[in-house]
């Protein structure tokens, strides 16, 4: 065998439904408990240990103790990359579970990927972002423009920390619905983080889903060039770009 990467390995892990729905569950970005993460993967509370214990093991999840509680979240946002990758390739070559609801349209619509936006909304935002000038790609790579720096930060995002951090300021994520990028990275999880401090955006309580305020549809028509709308079954209403 050759050497480097146990690809197999993590695959392996990432591949029982179980631990895959666990996973699934933790791309919210919220820490969960193992109880949580037990009845979204619809399995006993001895089973979900178990799993759990292997994915901690593996470094795909971290475990953090408060009170008498044990709450799991991803190991990092490369996890939830991968994640979703493997679900935008599932979509793809049609593997596809049935519907379970009317919140499937609404998450295909707006929802979180790890620290990030997703879904129509987020694919509008960055091309609508690259449409104004705010960024650039630089071959496969976004970069934020001399414009874009002076935007971000007249909104409110703290640019030197992220120009300074470890993290990569942009990167391109495929979305797994709208098979098209959206925006992930520092800048990415700024964004997202600054939308809902704004009230522009609201997670539903213990999900992924996002809907798009009335004060947040207004702001963010000029931000994507379209009309965003995470109430309609196919997702945001698009329009020409600005």
């Amino acid at each position: 065998m050759k050497d480097g990467p146990s690809i197999a390995e993590v695959a392996s892990l990432i591949g029982d439904p179980a631990r895959a729905n666990m996973l699934g569950a933790l791309m919210a970005g919220q820490a969960l408990t193992a109880g949580e993460l037990a009845r979204e993967a619809g399995i006993t509370a001895q089973t979900a240990s178990g799993h759990l214990a292997r994915l901690r093991e593996a470094g795909l999840v971290l475990v953090e103790a408060q009170g008498r509680h044990r709450y799991f979240r991803l190991s990092g946002a490369d996890v939830a990359q991968v994640l979703e990758g493997l679900m935008g390739l599932a979509a793809r070559t049609g593997r596809l579970r049935h519907r379970t609801g009317p919140r499937d349209p609404a998450l295909r619509a707006a929802r979180t990927c790890y620290d990030h936006l997703a879904g129509g909304l987020a694919v509008d935002l960055f091309e609508g972002l690259l449409a104004s000038g705010h960024l650039a790609m630089a071959g496969s790579v976004p970069a934020v423009t001399p414009g874009g720096r002076a935007f971000f930060v007249a909104q409110g995002v703290d640019m030197v920390a992220l120009e300074t951090g470890r993290r990569p300021v942009c990167r391109c994520c495929l979305d797994w619905s709208e098979r098209r990028p959206h925006l992930g990275g520092a800048l990415g999880s700024a964004l997202l983080a600054l939308f809902m401090a704004r009230g522009w955006l609201r997670r539903e309580r213990g999900g992924r889903l996002v809907q798009v305020t009335p004060p947040g549809r207004m702001v963010l028509r000029n931000w994507t060039g379209a009309s965003p709308d995470a109430s309609r079954e196919d997702g945001p209403v698009r329009a020409a770009r600005v």
